[in-house]
């Protein structure tokens, strides 16, 4: 049986992402594509490396036949989602890849977003995307959202260790580098070429950065406890790619051992030798996540490093593992993709 797929917000980088994994899909077919301000435009004309492909016109939301659609992809700006979902057919699956559904609580929401949730009665059904932590969840859920892309990171890496109790809740770093892809595709002033290159800064420091939020939600909820963490992202020159350098206190045998029992059997999760650390290069394009692990010199602290591609594992790979769940699919058909290198 072939899906019918519709991706609602194809033009910006997560959209055209999907397009790339879902067109060597054995059991999806693009049926739809909107990109409300490219409306009549050819994704070939928005994205000329998708020229090969046979694909729809893009149009508006509003334009879209959702009775012939199995499963909606929402890729559309973050506070966008939630009007545009509530007003789509009720039996229709749908995978969102913003911020709009992730948080459960509507205080935290406003608390990190600075509105009121408009959809509160579908924040409370949305299922939280980090795969390999709610998959029972996903494959009976009718909405999913999908994480961000360096909370993920920063999950991968320390979430197996606040459920095996094996490092101090009260003393986790997360300093995260992040390529500039993550931004979007809107054109801002300090996403020029001029502004970016040749350097790289830190940004929402101490506490501001919205995907603290998720941290707060997920591990507090793996621990049983409140848990906050200290976390500082940094945008650097690159196109793709996430690596998170946690610090912890803990012992790096049992560390190491953690990790590697809990994704021991997770097709797109891998823990390196000890003491080896991942590369962004050796996972680009693709929904692998690599993770590592070294002691430090200092006695009782351990450095564990994770990447990914934010673009992939980060966003719409992701989406696509869900919504191969949601579909009864085998979770990896599409996603099997080497890494590109160099």
């Amino acid at each position: 049986m072939v899906h019918n797929i519709a991706i609602l917000g194809a033009s910006g980088y997560t959209g055209a992402e999907l397009v790339r994994l879902i067109a060597t899909h054995p059991a999806m077919r693009i049926v739809a594509l909107s990109g409300d301000r490219k409306a009549g435009m050819q994704m070939a004309e928005v994205f000329p490396h998708l020229r090969h492909l046979d694909l729809p016109e893009l149009v508006r939301i509003e334009d879209i036949d959702f009775a012939q659609v199995d499963l909606a992809f929402c890729a559309l700006p973050h506070a966008t989602s939630q009007a545009v979902i509530k007003g789509l057919p009720s039996d229709l699956k749908v995978v969102d890849l913003s911020a709009d559904f992730r948080l459960r609580d509507p205080a935290e929401y406003l608390k990190w977003y600075g509105k009121p949730h408009e959809a509160l009665e579908l924040q409370a059904q949305a299922v939280y995307g980090l795969t390999e932590f709610y998959r029972d969840e996903i494959r009976a859920a009718r909405l999913v959202a999908g994480t961000g892309c360096n909370a993920a990171t920063g999950q991968y890496a320390l979430r197996p260790l606040i459920e095996a109790g094996v490092i101090d809740l009260d003393e986790i770093i997360i300093d995260l580098k992040a390529a500039v892809s993550g931004a979007g595709r809107s054109l801002k002033e300090n996403l020029l070429h001029a502004e970016l290159s040749e350097g790289y800064h830190a940004y929402s420091a101490g506490g501001t950065h919205r995907h603290l939020g998720e941290f707060d939600q997920e591990f507090s909820r793996a621990a049983g406890r409140p848990v906050r963490v200290q976390f500082t992202p940094h945008l650097i020159p690159a196109n793709r790619g996430i690596l998170a350098t946690v610090y912890v206190r803990g012992q790096a045998d049992a560390i190491h051992a953690a990790l590697a029992a809990r994704y021991d059997a997770e097709p797109f999760l891998t823990v390196l030798p000890m003491g080896e650390l991942p590369s962004t290069r050796h996972i680009r394009g693709s929904n692998f996540v690599h993770i590592g692990v070294m002691a430090d010199r200092i006695p009782g602290r351990v450095i564990v490093v994770a990447v990914l591609d934010n673009l992939t594992k980060g966003s719409s790979g992701q989406a696509l593992q869900n919504a191969n769940l949601m579909l009864g699919l085998d979770e990896t058909t599409g996603l099997m993709l080497a890494p590109v290198f160099p």
